[in-house]
């Protein structure tokens, strides 16, 4: 019997452990506990040199973010150690972080499935969370017996969603895909010239750097940011920034020489 390799993520350590034991249990379930998001990567780079890759990540929704930003520490839990008492946690939301070590996995390790843990019925960040690449989202106080199917159904590409979530997380991708589509349609609306000064807005360049860099005057760079922002129908440059980053625009190549 071929084992599945799960990674569980999770800051709140008797709730990672207890999980983590619970699914050990499993005759084909190998599992380890990561406390941290850096401390899942390292996991996983070593699984893969040491030819033992991940199969599945079971990642808290309100894990702190991958860069390493101070957020509330978990204040509580059931105390008993039991794998549906999951612990709580102050700030509201689900924070960014389960979603960006989800999104990073999916760049770094594609073959790795990933699941959300939450604490919270959260249909725009579940939606944010399978836009990431996330196979399912999860209660976790759910049982274990489902938890092992949503495990064993993300290895056969199969997604999950708790049935009360579906209705409102198919509303927030469909409402995203059209905000797409609309900052896809206002881009496009742009010269050429203009979506040149719009990737060096998004690369973070200021006036004077746009216009050294594509050999304008700063006064034919302030009017092609002008024209950007009142195409894209935007009153501030982080504004024209968003829209951009939302239609797929991406940076200013920084390292690569400009054109005349």
């Amino acid at each position: 019997m071929q084992s599945i390799r799960v990674l569980v993520v999770d800051d709140h350590r008797i709730f990672a452990e207890s999980l983590a034991a619970a699914l050990a249990a499993e005759q084909d379930v190998e599992v380890t506990a990561a406390g941290s998001a850096p401390a899942a990567l390292r996991c996983l780079e070593r699984g893969a040199a040491d030819g033992r890759r991940f199969d599945v990540l079971l990642i808290d929704a309100d894990l702190q973010p991958v860069d390493g930003a101070i957020r509330a520490p978990a204040t509580g839990g059931s105390g008993n150690g039991q794998p549906t008492a999951a612990g709580s946690k102050d700030g509201g939301a689900a924070g960014p972080g389960g979603i960006q070590l989800v999104s990073r996995v999916r760049t770094e390790h594609p073959a790795v499935r990933a699941v959300v843990l939450a604490e919270r019925d959260d249909p725009r960040h579940a939606a944010a969370a399978l836009q990431a690449g996330a196979g399912g989202w999860v209660a976790k106080d759910c049982s274990l017996s489902r938890l092992l199917q949503v495990i064993r159904g993300v290895l056969k590409d199969e997604t999950h969603l708790p049935p009360a979530l579906l209705t409102d997380v198919l509303k927030e991708l469909t409402a995203s895909r059209r905000h797409r589509s609309e900052s896809e349609r206002l881009v496009e609306s742009l010269t050429p010239r203009e979506r040149e000064v719009l990737r060096c807005m998004v690369a973070g360049l200021g006036r004077k750097a746009v216009a050294e860099r594509l050999y304008l005057s700063p006064h034919t760079v302030r009017t092609h940011m002008q024209n950007v922002l009142g195409k894209l129908d935007v009153h501030s440059t982080l504004a024209a920034v968003a829209l951009a980053r939302r239609a797929g625009v991406g940076p200013v190549d920084l390292g690569a020489g400009a054109a005349h």
